[in-house]
């Protein structure tokens, strides 16, 4: 089976869907996944589609972390449970909006 490589598709945005507290589904944007070998676990920053900019021009960033399936095409997002992980994920978000500043 031929596979076509399509050049448009490498700047497609990713996205997944995050079901919230009352089992509502949320069309959620990545902006970013971050592999993190001192927690053993990757960490996928996201935003909602559609959400509205704050006064600064700003959307808030959603992060948790993220174990594959198996099949590696999807998986399950975990609520981040500690401290040092906050730390790490404030650390990776700070040094993404200064990429975003330059």
């Amino acid at each position: 089976m031929a596979h076509e490589h399509n050049h448009e598709e490498e700047l497609h945005v990713q996205h997944i869907t995050v079901i919230d507290e009352n089992g509502n589904e949320q069309l959620c944007e990545v902006i970013h996944v971050h592999e993190s070998p001192e927690f053993g676990k990757s960490y996928v920053f996201y935003s909602m589609v559609g959400a509205e900019e704050d006064e600064d021009g700003s959307v808030e960033i959603f992060v948790s972390s993220f174990v594959p399936s198996e099949n590696g095409e999807d998986g399950e997002l975990a609520p981040i449970e500690t401290e040092a992980e906050w730390d790490m994920v404030e650390d990776v978000l700070n040094a993404l909006e200064d990429e975003n500043e330059d």
